[in-house]
């Protein structure tokens, strides 16, 4: 079995809109100084991980609950092309929790790629296994180097947004995690009076012009060669962050 990795907590931004006081909070931002950034839209959904031999949410004993069915299928259709020891981490947005989404692309977000050394990849390799496996990444807001001013005043819809997530665009190991990503959440962002595990289901809509997988219409399978090519192109940038 491939091994299970339980996905970090996010630091928050020193003007996140911080909900609890045992919060992790990134005091400095000078980690980013100089460094290419992604900030992407933060999805509103359960973090769940994919491996080639299974699927979990954050916690790695997750038992079952009718709002992981949709994306339990999906994994079936993608898990033969996950390379052994790898994962794909995205949120699962199948079931409505405190934002309402009415035109989703998919009920998969996929946010980050994890090889079998544990390093996640870069941005752009990311993308391009993405684009392999069929999976939706979320809407990016900023793509440059770090600007603290600037990426302080993105603009987010907190009726229709949760906030917006920072990461470094280049590849980085598990354990540099908290000194690569952080979050900005809006104000009061767990707004449901209930837990959504409890409540009744109820699923976000897709758009008109999703091509989201469902039962009959999988991801298009990826060719052997596009593969691995994708497969080299990270192992070379694994090399050379070392």
């Amino acid at each position: 079995m491939n091994p299970r990795f339980k996905y970090p907590r996010t630091p928050h931004l020193p003007w996140s809109r911080k909900s609890t006081s045992d919060d992790l909070i990134c005091h400095d931002t000078s980690r980013f100084d100089g460094k290419r950034v992604i900030v992407t839209e933060k999805m509103d959904g359960e973090n769940t991980s994919l491996y080639p031999d299974g699927s979990h949410a954050r916690s790695l004993d997750s038992l079952h609950h009718p709002s992981r069915d949709w994306v339990k299928r999906f994994h079936a259709a993608i898990a033969h092309d996950i390379p052994a020891g790898w994962r794909v981490c995205g949120e699962n947005v199948y079931a409505r929790h405190s934002v309402s989404y009415e035109n989703l692309h998919s009920y998969f977000y996929g946010f980050s790629i994890w090889d079998n050394h544990n390093t996640c990849l870069s941005w752009d390799d990311t993308l391009e296994w993405f684009a392999l496996l069929g999976i939706t990444a979320p809407t990016v807001l900023f793509d440059g180097l770090w600007d603290e001013a600037t990426i302080r005043n993105i603009t987010i819809d907190t009726e229709r947004s949760e906030g917006y997530v920072v990461r470094l665009a280049d590849a980085f190991d598990y354990v540099h995690f908290t000194h690569s990503v952080a979050k900005w959440v809006r104000k009061g962002h767990v707004q449901t009076d209930t837990h959504w595990m409890h409540a009744e289901i109820v699923p976000n809509a897709l758009g008109s012009t999703t091509t989201a997988f469902n039962e009959k219409s999988k991801p298009a399978a990826s060719t052997s060669s596009a593969r691995k090519n994708a497969e080299i192109n990270a192992g070379k940038n694994h090399k050379e962050g070392q």
